[in-house]
């Protein structure tokens, strides 16, 4: 994508294409129910339900569609945020913590049922995801993490170490937690698929079109390009932490967490049996994360914290091979065959936010790692809102005030050489 092989590695060898005639540049005056910065998830769920709802959505996008953090992510479909369930109510209060976890824990419901409405093509897995815990520390964090989602009705599973092995086809870690509700996609395959969804519903997509600038005039927003303009009444900012100037506090809101994959060649098929016969998604409790999952063709994706550049790439690229063969040793004398990175937004909190830019203008960022599942629901609660048919005081998050991220750039500083060192010196 854009030239750049570290950009979406194996996403953007495997997706289904997407025409560039059918997402073209912005040319000249346009006009709208409803301008959308952005076509990642949120976005684009946006565009599609507005669409829908019979609403026309022009959708600005700066680079491709999915090229930020939709379609560079692990693909995994889960159900809530980093933050433990008991937490949301304190944080964010008796009446939107219970509405939000009630979204987030029918949020992977919802995107495999919009995969089947619209028979998206993205190598839908629902047979769950394992969150691996490392340790006595892990396996506690897991406990507590089930017994509260257990008391909501969740249907999780707390595995043991045996079973935990079983289900992964190695390691050692001191058990896992098993969610039935959630599962994996090929993350860059939703995101162009939704994006057809949308157009075959009405909405217009702009690729290679960036918002150089947006304004009010005479009541309506006026979002240009390079070449064009559209005037609508309605605006959404859906950048997160891909976001550029015209929307430069949403950036500053979020600390920059780079994460990368790699993935091997199709495994032979006496290895694949071994590794995650139930087509699970993983990651583990470490403080510096690892992933790792198959996909269709039974690559194994291995990912963790760390950006792919000179000369960080051959320090993580090492551990990425040490790490995978102690998890999984029948794959010693297996490499990887293509490689990449991207951001994730972090806010202080680990929860996501809510904004009004302006009168009839609404954002969404901050998600935190979790974006495939609540960016498509927050997108349609933003359609709703935008049609009129979600008022602002029912939305899933209260509105919050824009606030830089303290010691922002020297916390992402802090990020990258940490994840730096760690795998230079351990396989864990």
């Amino acid at each position: 994508m854009l030239n750049d092989p570290r950009s979406h590695g194996l996403w953007q060898e495997t997706a289904p294409a997407l025409a560039l005639a059918d997402t073209p540049p912005l040319t000249g005056p346009a006009e709208a129910d409803c301008v959308i910065v952005g076509a990642g998830y949120t976005g684009l769920s946006a565009a599609l339900h507005l669409a829908e709802a019979g609403l026309r959505a022009v959708v600005l996008e700066a680079a491709e569609v999915g090229f930020g953090a939709s379609g560079r992510n692990v693909g995994l479909v889960n159900a809530g945020m980093w933050t433990l369930p008991d937490q949301m109510p304190k944080a964010l209060g008796p009446l939107y913590g219970p509405r939000l976890l009630e979204l987030l824990g029918s949020a992977p419901a919802e995107v495999f049922a919009l995969i089947a409405r619209h028979g998206i093509a993205c190598e839908a897995v629902r047979n769950g995801t394992l969150h691996c815990g490392v340790g006595a520390a892990g396996l506690a964090e897991l406990t507590e993490r089930a017994r509260q989602w257990r008391a909501r009705g969740a249907p999780v599973e707390l595995l043991d170490a045996a079973e935990a092995y079983h289900r992964i086809g190695g390691g050692s870690y001191a058990g896992a937690l098993w969610d039935r509700r959630a599962g994996t996609v090929q993350p860059l395959a939703y995101a162009r698929a939704l994006a057809r969804a949308a157009m075959a519903a009405g909405a217009a997509i702009h690729a290679r079109s960036p918002a150089t600038g947006i304004v009010r005039e005479g009541g309506d927003w006026v979002a240009r390009s390079p070449s064009g303009q559209v005037r609508a009444k309605w605006l959404v900012l859906a950048t997160d932490v891909y976001t550029r100037q015209v929307a430069a506090g949403l950036r500053r809101e979020q600390v920059g967490l780079p994460y990368f994959n790699m993935a091997t060649p199709p495994l032979p098929p006496e290895i694949r049996a071994t590794i995650l016969p139930g087509g699970e998604g993983c990651w583990d409790t470490r403080q510096v994360l690892s992933s790792f999952r198959l996909d269709a063709a039974g690559r194994l994706v291995f990912g963790s914290v760390g950006q792919l550049a000179t000369p960080d790439f051959a320090v993580h690229r090492a551990w990425a091979l040490r790490a995978m063969h102690r998890i999984f040793p029948q794959l010693r004398g297996i490499g990887f065959a293509t490689h990449w990175f991207g951001w994730i937004g972090m806010t202080g909190d680990h929860l996501p936010r809510l904004h009004l830019p302006g009168e009839n203008a609404i954002a969404m960022a901050g998600y935190n790692g979790r974006g495939i599942a609540p960016g498509t629901v927050f997108g349609k609660a933003i359609a709703a809102h935008v049609a009129g048919d979600l008022p602002l005081e029912a939305m899933p998050l209260p509105v919050s005030r824009l606030a830089p991220a303290p010691l922002r750039r020297g916390r992402e500083l802090v990020f990258r050489a940490g994840a730096m060192a760690l795998h230079l010196l351990s396989d864990h």
